[in-house]
Order: structure tokens, then sequence, then C-alpha cells
């Protein structure tokens, strides 16, 4: 197949056209960490998991310092993703919580996988999908022409336990439900290697397969997500660990790490590097449920919360003589950016409108920032970001811990939540160039600032449907205290 197309100014200075027989169609290969926190990761400070592969990853290209995803929970964060678009303007606004087995995400939408099966690639998915298990809304349904992995939100990573496996937290291995089996094409299967270790098999097939021809790799692991379960082979990397929860997390993230290795070996063996672009990123902050085995870097907040914690997180592109080496760029960008990115690099850009090409701006022929501002919204959780100014709103609760059942939620009342705000909202303002971590309220002092917020808030909000119009209602809640307020998340 012939691999040309036309990049017009994307990679070039501004007195230089490139036209079709300049450059090949690229690969692309984006890889997805699962409830991976920011300070888990060595480029990003982390001091106890060692990620020698995603480092390098960054140190070849791209890491951005202020990356977030649409979303603090896995399924609505990647159906922004993959769509480039907020996922509430698509109904799927909240985590299906094991109801996507006759529902799915909105039929009408384009993927990224169709976007670039029509420019000619042969698409691939292995690991987590968690956007519908039916037929109608199976990957091989949306735009991909392969696919090996869990329909579902997670899985064991291993089935049974042996010797050398360890787990910690409620980790046991046991045997894959119906909802958490493995597939290969529609087709269920056994699988008993390591489900982490497994995915890299696949996906490096896949790139040994179709290095011919330009293809669309789309490496979704569910690590480090939990159960918390790690064979031997990682956790002696961390024998000095005593923690356990902390020791089998780490190895898991080595895990994943050998990973993005053995991706980068296959396409350097495959003479495909240098014509590849790679994205590596996470679909949300890491899991405070977990304890202290995960790190936001000191951000406030983890999974489930809008605060940074929950929706910041590692994001870096790679591709090796387009993009300049070392790059930190500081401005905010969100995952639904990579739709239009990745399709640009293929020669069609994809413009939506919440995704933006990122590679003008990297490229220094586009000045400015990408994003005027980022917006979220889970049922009555609503946030704005700026350059500078971030402001969260919240429920406010009558609920308190006593509420809480054994998994730390709130038993949903039937038909789903109510997203309104009986009880009032808590607004809180931060500076984020002062204060990254969110610590002091401005709200009650920068009123023009809040009205500001609101405005522009509101213009976005208007363009969408309203939460209790969402595909499936709201049934997943926890409970925070902020700001010395007792608030409710719904996710």
């Amino acid at each position: 197949m012939l691999r040309l197309f036309c990049l017009c100014l994307l990679f070039t200075s501004p007195n230089v056209v490139l036209n079709a027989a300049d450059l090949p169609q690229p690969n692309l290969v984006l890889i997805l960490a699962d409830d991976l926190g920011l300070g888990d990761v060595g480029v990003y400070g982390s001091e106890l998991i060692e990620t020698p592969h995603i480092d390098a990853l960054a140190e070849s290209g791209v890491r951005f310092s202020q990356a977030y995803v649409s979303h603090p929970v896995c399924s609505p964060s990647r159906a922004g993703l993959i769509t480039g678009r907020y996922q509430q303007r698509h109904g799927w606004e909240f985590n299906p919580a094991r109801r996507d087995l006759h529902q799915g995400m909105d039929l009408s939408q384009e993927t990224l996988a169709d976007a670039l099966k029509v420019r000619g690639y042969t698409t691939g998915l292995v690991g987590k999908w968690h956007l519908g298990q039916a037929e109608d809304f199976h990957p091989l349904s949306r735009g991909f022409d392969e696919y090996f992995g869990v329909l579902g939100g997670g899985s064991q990573y291993v089935e049974s336990s042996r010797e050398e496996v360890a787990y910690a937290l409620n980790g046991e291995p046991g045997l894959r439900s119906d909802y958490a089996s493995l597939y290969k094409g529609r087709e269920k299967i056994a699988e008993t290697e390591y489900l982490t270790d497994a995915f890299t098999r696949e996906a490096t097939s896949f790139i040994d397969r179709n290095a011919a021809s330009p293809f669309f790799l789309f490496l979704s692991h569910i690590a480090p997500h939990t159960p918390l379960q790690a064979t031997k082979a990682y956790l002696d990397r961390y024998g000095h660990v005593q923690d356990m929860p902390r020791k089998v997390y780490a190895a898991m993230v080595s895990a994943l790490d050998d990973s993005v290795g053995a991706i980068v070996a296959k396409l350097r063996e495959k003479k495909q590097l240098e014509n590849t672009l790679i994205a590596f990123v996470s679909d949300n902050g890491c899991a405070g449920y977990i304890g202290n085995a995960c790190s936001n870097q000191g951000f406030s907040g983890f999974k489930r919360f809008h605060q940074e914690g929950g929706i910041r997180v590692p994001f870096i592109l790679s591709w090796p003589g387009r993009l300049d080496p070392s790059q930190n760029f500081t401005d905010p960008v969100i995952a639904l950016d990579l739709f239009s990115t990745f399709t640009a690099a293929a020669g069609d850009v994809r413009v939506t409108e919440d995704s933006v090409n990122l590679l003008p701006f990297l490229t220094g022929t586009e000045v400015g920032h990408p994003h005027d501002y980022l917006y979220w919204r889970s049922g009555p959780t609503q946030v704005i970001r700026g350059e500078r100014w971030k402001m969260i709103k919240y429920k406010k609760s009558k609920f308190d811990a006593g509420d809480l059942d054994e998994t730390g939620r709130l038993e949903p009342p039937d038909g789903g939540w109510d997203v309104s705000t009986p009880n009032g909202e808590l607004v809180l303002l931060y500076d984020l160039q002062s204060d990254p971590y969110e610590q002091a309220n401005l709200a009650d002092s920068e009123a023009e600032i809040v009205n500001h917020m609101q405005f522009e808030l509101d213009q976005w909000l208007a363009e969408l449907p309203s939460a209790d119009q969402a595909i499936l209602p709201a049934i997943r809640s926890t409970l925070i205290d902020v700001d010395g307020q007792t608030v409710q998340l719904i996710f």
C-alpha cells in the first residue's frame, strides 16, 4: 500500500510546504494506562517506581506538564478520547458499572478507528474496551479490524494463585467472570499468561503482521487498575519495599513500562520507529481507595475527584525525526486532542468542536494556546479551567460517612442519582499558577473571577444535553470533604 500523504504545514517552518511525495504515511500507536497516577512515572517525579521505557519515550519527544482527561473515571474518559468529543455531548457521561452488557456508547459517534480506517489504516485494539459489550457496540463494530482483550471494565491478571504470583488488598486471584472474560475477535478465549504480558504479546504481534502498511494500534492496558496482582519477575524489582499494596502496585507499573519498551523495540526492529507517532497517556488519576500504593504527585484528589489529582495525567507524544526531543509543553491540553492530532498525522485532520491538532504547536508553526478553556461535567459536578483559574462546583450533601457501604460508595436509589442540587453547591476557585495543589479556595474573595468563569461555563453547558438525558443514569457515588463541606461525587 502506498504510504504517502500531504502534511501541508503541520511539521514545517512557515516558509516550507511539503507535498505528498515528501513523507510517508505514519503508523499511529496509542498506549493507554488505567488509573496510573502522575507521580507513578519517573519523568514526572516518581521516587519509588522506575519507568525507564516511558521516560525514554518522553526524552525522544514531548512531555506535557498540564495534561488532562475529560472525566476522572474510566469509561467516560475513554469515550471522550476515542471520539475526540466531550462525552457529555453524546450521552456517555457516567461509568456503566457493569450495565454495558446490552448498551454502549452512542452508535452515531465516529471513533478514531473509524476515521483512520477511511485513510487506509489497519486498525487494532488490544486490551480494555469498556464502551459496550453487545454486538453493535463491540470494537469490531466500531472501526477496529482486530481485537484482543476485555470488553468490560477490568479482569483478573491471573486466574489462580501460584508461587510466582503476589497480590494485595482484595486482589486474590480467581476465575474470570463472564463480564471480565477475554476475547479474540468475538470469540471468548482462555489466557494463562499474566494479562499485561499477554496484551504486550498481542500488540507486538499486530505490529509484526502489519508493518508493511500504515496501522493504528490502540494498546489499552488494564494496568495498574485493581485487582493488585503481579508476578515474581516484576515483584523482585521491589524487594526493598515492605508495604505490600505499594510493592504489588509498583510491580504492575513496571510490567506496564516493560510493555512500552517492547512496543518501541518492535517498531525499531521493523524499521518503523521513525515512521510512528506514539502517544502514552492514562485514563484518569490514581485511585485513593488503594491507600498509599500510588501517587498523584501531591495534587489534590484521586480518581473520581475533579481536583487535579483525578483528571491531571501523564501524557507523552513521541515521533523521532518529526518532533524535537526532550520538549516540555506547559500549556493545558486534553486527551480529546489525540483525535485531531492523530488524524492530522494521517493526512486528514478531523476537527471536532473539542479536539485540537497539537502538532503545529509542538513544531512552532502555530503560536498561542491550544485551548482557552477546558470543561468537565459529571452530573451535578461542573468544572472549568482557563490558563490560570479553575472553578469547581460540587453538590453539597446531607449524607455522612455512615451512609457509605463497604466499598466506600453510596447505595443508589432506583433510577439512579438525582443530578440536581437541592442542598446547594460548594463553589471552589483556585489560582493554579500560585496554588497548583488547590489548597486555597478564593471563591469568596474573587467574586468577579467566579462570575466570569460561570459565564464561560454556561456557554459550554448550553451546548450539551442535560445530564439526566445520559444513556445510562448515574449509579456510582461517594462522599468527600472539601473546604469544610461534605460533597457528593456522582460518577
